[in-house]
């Protein structure tokens, strides 16, 4: 079980700045079964990275996971806390070229919206 999850989201959808000015949010609504297990998998006080799709394509923002309701197991609700915006954002591109991401399902499995993360890898975006 990872300790860090990467969120991606449509920032026409739902961006960072939305959830900043929210301070919190439910991230649920996810159909992908793999996405879907990771969000189970979850725990109060994991660390996230916000990655913004779309024309930004970037690791934008953190947060951190609040609470996990995973009563319906095909629908889980986590409850994200907004943290601190990047102070300089990670692009795709440069996530991929990261050799510490080659095998990341970031890289592997593109359209996956949430994706697990090592600590190293939770690092490298943090304190891009």
């Amino acid at each position: 079980m990872s300790a860090a999850y990467l969120l991606k989201t449509e920032p026409s959808e739902y961006s960072f700045a939305d959830l900043q000015r929210d301070k919190a949010t439910f991230w649920d609504g996810i159909s992908n079964p793999a996405a879907v297990k990771n969000l189970r998998e979850m725990t109060p006080s994991a660390k996230l990275i916000i990655y913004e799709s779309g024309e930004v394509r970037s690791a934008v923002g953190t947060a951190s996971v609040v609470s996990v309701d995973a009563t319906d197991p095909k629908n889980p609700r986590v409850k994200i806390a907004v943290g601190q915006p990047l102070a300089k954002p990670t692009p795709l591109a440069e996530i991929k070229a990261n050799k510490l991401f080659a095998n990341s399902p970031l890289v592997r499995q593109g359209r996956l919206s949430v994706v697990p993360l090592t600590t190293e890898q939770y690092q490298v975006l943090a304190n891009s």
